[in-house]
């Protein structure tokens, strides 16, 4: 069985969930209706352990990730008569790139499908999920290009860092209205690349966003692209230029101009930082786990050459790292201090570093942790532009759902932020 034919015949069984209805959002008073096809309603058909899908690629990585494997799953959406108009879309793009072009010569787009995509350490930590669609062209059927859907998030803890993150850094008076609609530029950070997803999401939702994306391992970095339809114009070499010099005709068919705002360099996130320190980043995201599913103590490390540097990168008034944590909170461990949020010792000692690190010496600042819905993770919050009256949970937590509303008009994104505020708050 050849890759199309898989891919058509995993498509075929994704069906069985689509007669449920999509999630939605409605924006009041507005007749505006946003699907939220990375909506944790669908995770059965990724996250079922019965449901193995079948491995798209698997190798060995040399830098301590393990056996690195890309699963493939079945997607009920979108839906198979929607399919007509994403070729129409693709076709009108490739139209505009190419005028001249005849249906004649290549044939017209032609949708295969969609999948879910998962990036596996070992067999065992699936490190990433996103949504992929695999397409060709009619006279062309051997030529599958695979698009990985920006707008789509699947997993609530990168919700929840996306919605932590834009809501502080609004909440530091930063202008998130010119951003969006690409007035005004905002600098971009991800340590630590998977599959892909929150840095694509970002750039396609933000205009104005430029996104660095640094990842340790290769294998990573070629998967993602190869197997997730991440952006191969994207990929930077060790001298800051771009792999490819300009990128393929269908690449700027699918993108459109977002993969010009993304860098994916290949790095030790320390090696990076320290060779950056001119950079200026308003927003860093941290997600950095390795093959055995630990988020390593040299990026947390308080004394570290690394966090100093790192401080020197963060905007001095308004910026914010957001990082991903696993909780560790235990019934005989949690800080009854916060009510209603469960943090434990380590996530407590991880948020102190640091806000030793990059807010001692800072007027304003605050750290806090909001616990992510389903999951067993926590969103680690570092904000210099939230000010030190922010100690007060309740006033933190009202300013932020206030502030979450604001963004969710301007970005109108696919889930609210406001969902992943609610859930709990705990000021370090």
């Amino acid at each position: 069985m050849n890759s199309i034919q898989r891919f058509s015949l995993t498509t075929q069984r994704g069906k069985r969930l689509s007669v449920v209805k999509s999630c939605v959002r409605h924006f009041c008073g507005r007749d505006v209706v946003i699907k939220d096809e990375g909506d944790w309603f669908y995770s059965p058909e990724w996250w079922d352990p019965q449901d193995g899908g079948y491995t798209v690629s698997r190798a060995v990585s040399n830098k301590g990730n393990g056996v690195v494997s890309v699963v493939a799953h079945p997607s009920s959406l979108p839906s198979r008569d929607s399919w007509g108009e994403t070729e129409k879309w693709l076709e009108k793009r490739y139209m505009e790139i190419i005028p001249r072009d005849t249906e004649e010569k290549n044939g017209r787009f032609n949708v295969l499908g969609y999948q879910w995509r998962s990036l596996r350490f070992n067999d065992d930590t699936r490190q990433s999920t996103v949504k992929v669609m695999a397409a060709c062209r009619t006279l062309q059927p051997s030529s599958v290009f695979y698009m990985q859907q920006p707008h789509c998030l699947a997993v609530p803890y990168l919700k929840s860092m996306v919605s932590v993150g834009l809501t502080s850094l609004a909440a530091s008076k930063f202008d998130m209205r010119s951003v969006a609609i690409g007035d005004k530029q905002m600098r971009v950070l991800c340590i630590g690349h998977g599959g892909g997803s929150l840095p694509l999401f970002i750039a396609k939702h933000i205009l104005g966003a430029v996104v660095d994306i640094v990842e340790l391992d290769p294998l990573v970095i070629s998967e993602s692209v190869r197997a997730m339809g991440f952006p191969a114009f994207s990929v930077m070499t060790a001298t800051g230029k771009r792999v490819l010099p300009t990128p393929e005709i269908i690449d700027q068919v699918m993108w459109g101009g977002i993969h010009e705002r993304l860098s994916l360099y290949e790095s030790k996130a320390e090696d990076f930082i320290l060779r950056n320190q001119s950079n200026t980043y308003d927003l860093i995201f941290m997600d950095a786990y390795d093959g055995a599913d630990i988020f390593p103590h040299s990026l947390w490390d308080s004394s570290s050459v690394f966090m100093k540097a790192l401080s020197k990168t963060l905007h001095h008034e308004h910026g914010t790292l957001v990082v991903n944590l696993h909780s560790d909170a235990d019934i005989s461990d949690i800080d009854r201090s916060n009510e209603g949020v469960t943090t434990g010792k380590y996530v407590r000692k991880v948020g102190k570093a640091y806000k030793k690190g990059l807010l001692e010496n800072e007027r304003n600042g605050l750290v806090f942790a909001c616990e992510v819905p389903w999951l067993c993770n926590v969103s680690l919050v570092v904000s210099r532009g939230m000010g030190s009256e922010g100690r007060d949970r309740e006033k933190t937590k009202s300013n932020l759902m206030k502030t979450s509303l604001e963004v969710d008009r301007v970005l109108r994104l696919p889930f609210s932020c406001l969902d992943y505020l609610k859930t709990g708050l705990a000021i370090i």
